[in-house]
């Protein structure tokens, strides 16, 4: 909960807050707004610094994250990369691609750029402290950075190994109407005109995790709505959290 947080920016007349887990190797950002600037917004900015000395260089991301780092990359001369969740997954990406940094939706971030390629809260917010410098209302820069509807995590629970068969059953009999495109390189992410929504199997729990994002509220229940007819098509009864 970040409320205490937001709290003492306002209070103090602060640029920016900082929050850090407890060992230290996740950052969350609050504005004197109150607005939380999410891990893969962060990750916006970070990779426009790093482009700017590595012209080229390759950028992952995890499909948890928002659909806007994409074309945010490529503008600035980058290629992005999705990839699987995990940050012992991404960080094995890193070490393949040769990848200059790197972001997980859960707050991981990794610089391969003047460090050491790992998970580190506390050189991520030197980094984002070191940008936001050269500027005159660090508030207005974070708030300006691309945002949309989405979803926080969502959790269905499931007995030990059903979600596996989850995942695959979707893969196998699923349908999407509308959808442009159906990444599953972790689950499955499935892509619209006007957003997104993934399904994907816990690296860790026997849970389903989805998020969404879109354009709109509109958009985002009506992508809602196309995943949970699709999940009850090939798993009826299915508790569903939306």
């Amino acid at each position: 909960n970040l409320q205490d947080l937001i709290r003492a920016v306002q209070a103090h007349g602060a640029d920016v807050g900082l929050a850090f887990d407890g060992d230290g190797d996740r950052l969350g950002v609050v504005t004197p707004s109150g607005q939380m600037i999410f891990p893969d917004r962060q990750l916006m900015l970070y990779a426009a610094d790093v482009l700017e000395q590595h012209p080229g260089a390759t950028i992952i991301y995890d499909v948890k994250c928002t659909r806007n780092l994409a074309p945010w990359i490529r503008e600035r001369g980058g290629e992005p990369l999705m990839w699987r969740t995990g940050h012992s997954l991404v960080k094995a990406k890193m070490k393949e691609t040769g990848a200059r940094l790197a972001g997980e939706m859960s707050g991981h971030i990794f610089f391969n750029d003047r460090w050491y390629g790992f998970d580190d809260g506390l050189y991520t917010a030197a980094r984002l402290l070191e940008i936001l410098a050269r500027v005159d209302d660090p508030g207005v820069v974070l708030e300006a950075l691309p945002d949309a509807a989405s979803t926080p995590e969502l959790n269905i629970a499931l007995g030990e190994g059903e979600n596996a068969g989850v995942i695959e059953a979707l893969r196998q009999h699923g349908t999407f109407d509308g959808a442009t495109d159906i990444i599953t390189i972790d689950g499955l992410r499935v892509e619209y005109p006007d957003g997104f929504g993934l399904v994907r199997a816990s690296n860790t729990t026997p849970v389903l995790v989805l998020r969404f994002e879109a354009d709109t509220p509109a958009a985002l229940a009506r992508i809602q709505q196309s995943i949970r007819a699709a999940l009850l098509a090939v798993r009826p009864g299915l508790v569903v959290p939306f």
